[in-house]
């Protein structure tokens, strides 16, 4: 427990002085994004050192028996796809971010009111969303993202919703399906046990945290069939 609160306590410390530099990056976007990725880097760099926690990032095989992949209609020319990932921590979070080029995220709308933080993260582009009004105006948010997605950038979602404790299976959010149809985007499903190593609450365990990335999914599949590749290597 003595490591658990002696990372977070430098965690916090961490954020803390990357505040004003955040500030300054606030005046230029491309500087901000910059920085705000460099600051999730950290983030790992203290993950590693202080709590013990690596990461393996697990991609599908390109062979199946020495066999190349038959080609589909679900593999588009400009590589776009729609990232579903599991959500259980911070971790993978940071770990996203920093290796998926120009992703943005669909967060709630009370991160952006963090001083400082949440207006780098506007200024980054991560897309909000209103939970507090019920159902979102998804037509409204499908045109947003589209606008980012013909700009290069690549939406990561967290279909759960919220952090999910290992072991728990929660429903997916039909916002997904929503966005995947309209977009004619195919789905890349990410799992992680992350959970296990930097829980939501509690003690944090030293060791190598996964992530998986899928075989894509068509842009059309279904809630169960996005779950169960979510959560094929999950905790």
């Amino acid at each position: 427990m003595f490591r658990t609160i002696c990372f977070k306590t430098i965690l916090a410390i961490y954020f803390v002085l990357w505040a004003p530099i955040l500030l300054i990056g606030l005046i230029y976007k491309p500087l901000n994004d910059f920085l705000v990725l460099t600051c999730a880097s950290g983030v790992l760099v203290l993950a590693r050192w202080i709590a013990g926690i690596k990461y393996e990032i697990h991609y599908p095989p390109l062979e199946e028996n020495g066999i190349p992949v038959a080609p589909n209609g679900n593999i588009r020319l400009d590589g776009k796809a729609i990232i579903a990932a599991k959500h259980m921590s911070i971790l993978e979070i940071a770990i996203l971010s920093t290796h998926i080029p120009k992703s943005f995220f669909i967060i709630k709308r009370e991160l952006l009111w963090i001083p400082i933080y949440g207006w780098a993260f506007w200024r980054m582009g991560l897309q909000p969303v209103n939970r507090a009004r019920g159902a979102t105006n998804m037509k409204k948010l499908t045109h947003k993202v589209e606008k980012k997605v013909l700009d290069g950038q690549i939406l990561v979602i967290f279909p759960e919703g919220t952090r999910v404790k290992p072991g728990k299976k929660v429903q997916l959010k039909r916002g997904l399906l929503f966005l995947a149809h309209e977009l004619k985007l195919p789905i890349l499903p990410v799992g992680t046990d992350a959970g296990l190593y930097w829980p939501k609450h509690g003690k944090m365990h030293s060791g190598t945290a996964n992530v998986w990335f899928e075989p894509m999914l068509p842009c059309n599949a279904s809630l169960e069939e996005i779950n169960e590749a979510i959560n094929r290597h999950s905790a």
